[in-house]
């Protein structure tokens, strides 16, 4: 949700141009502050700031985003395999038009995968279908030292000078290797069927594949060993990283119907998971996307929906249902990271956090955004902090 001042907003930003009446009541009935959730020598990223969000010390357990939805997914990853993230894109004249494969839908995608599969896995590489354009791929005997860039980093740039490369010896062959892979789906892809359909509709293809983020089998301690106070937990999402990384949190993963991670999410559906979820247990990860792809496709008045989406179809029916129990409730709201509409990508600027507690304090802040919650009576914290705080009070 977090951006940057947009001139055609009146120099607000989406969070402050938005009607958001509940969640500026959690703002107005907690205490704020501001949050930096990517680690000195990382790049901004879900991956590394849903991590830094529950605690996690980064250099110690990152191993990249494919290694983290193949946990959502159910794919194992042997001792002697390295697993990355396989995006859907659209190529354009050389450039990478957009990271998405032009919002592919999931039922598209599995046909491509799928595709994909049968014609270069089955040897030292396979592909594993995810969800929209987000997919899997693992190599055998894979050298994570290579140097890979996220797609949605470079829209617009020619994708020949972002091809994989080595970083360190040894790893030369893998790069070679990932390299290949690509420029073979470029040469299948815009011929099958799926992207010869979406090509009539008018509709982009999903012409190429991107590979990049790889690691091997993190080593994670769940939630429930580092935090006594969470003896049980789910993690909501559309996202095969984020639940992935629900999964190594030791968090149940829990799979909503018509969860698409866009503006056009089945919200109703999360919120009613999310009420289930804490009626029965202590500890509720839940996470929307649409937002950041807002972000990502440049569209200010997009992004102003999903967080009125977000107001309406997740937090006011959460809030009502809290306000009838008798046990106290701790809500926090925040985004991972910012994903201004002007650059159509992630930085590392810190984010703005409500946590609201039905028996706790409030600061002088009485609305949810970039700068307000600058003046809360949290302050500045990093990492840690944050999930230290939620857990365990002022």
């Amino acid at each position: 949700m977090a951006d940057e001042p947009i001139p055609s907003l009146g120099g607000k930003t989406p969070l402050q141009a938005a009607v958001k009446p509940e969640i500026d009541w959690i703002a107005a009935h907690g205490r704020n502050g501001l949050l930096d959730t990517i680690p000195q020598g990382f790049a901004p990223g879900s991956e590394i700031a849903n991590l830094a969000i529950l605690g996690y010390d980064l250099p110690k357990v990152f191993e990249g985003r494919g290694s983290l939805e193949a946990a959502s997914m159910g794919v194992p990853i042997g001792g002697d395999e390295m697993a990355m993230r396989c995006n859907l894109i659209t190529i354009e004249d050389g450039r990478i038009r957009n990271h998405s494969g032009g919002q592919i839908s999931s039922e598209e995608a599995e046909e491509l995968i799928g595709y994909l599969q049968e014609k270069l896995g089955g040897g030292d590489a396979d592909f594993f279908p995810g969800v929209s354009y987000r997919h899997l791929l693992k190599l055998k005997g894979g050298n994570k030292h290579i140097i890979t860039t996220p797609p949605h980093d470079i829209i617009g740039k020619e994708f020949e000078e972002y091809l994989v490369k080595p970083d360190g010896e040894g790893s030369e062959a893998t790069a070679r290797r990932l390299n290949e892979l690509i420029l073979e789906s470029m040469e299948l892809l815009p011929e099958h069927p799926v992207n010869l359909a979406r090509a009539k509709a008018g509709k982009e293809m999903a012409n190429s594949i991107w590979l990049w983020s790889p690691g091997y089998r993190p080593k994670m301690q769940t939630l429930q060993q580092q935090f006594p106070e969470i003896r049980s937990g789910s993690v909501i999402s559309a996202v095969d990283l984020i639940k992935g990384i629900g999964v190594y949190a030791g968090l149940d993963p829990v799979y909503v119907e018509g969860a698409t991670g866009l503006y056009d999410t089945n919200y109703e559906g999360k919120a009613a998971a999310a009420i289930r979820a804490l009626k029965e247990q202590d500890f509720v990860f839940l996470h929307l996307e649409a937002s950041d792809e807002a972000g990502h496709d440049g569209d200010p008045q997009l992004k102003i929906r999903t967080i009125q989406y977000l107001n309406d179809r997740i937090v006011r029916p959460v809030l009502e249902e809290i306000r009838t129990w008798d046990e106290d409730v701790s809500i926090a709201i925040l985004p991972d990271h910012p994903t201004p509409c002007a650059i159509r990508t992630h930085t590392a600027a810190p984010i703005p956090f409500s946590i609201y507690r039905t028996n706790g304090s409030s600061d002088s802040v009485t609305r949810f955004d970039e700068f307000s919650a600058g003046s809360g009576s949290y302050g500045l914290i990093a990492g840690r902090q944050f999930i230290e705080l939620f857990l365990h009070g002022d």
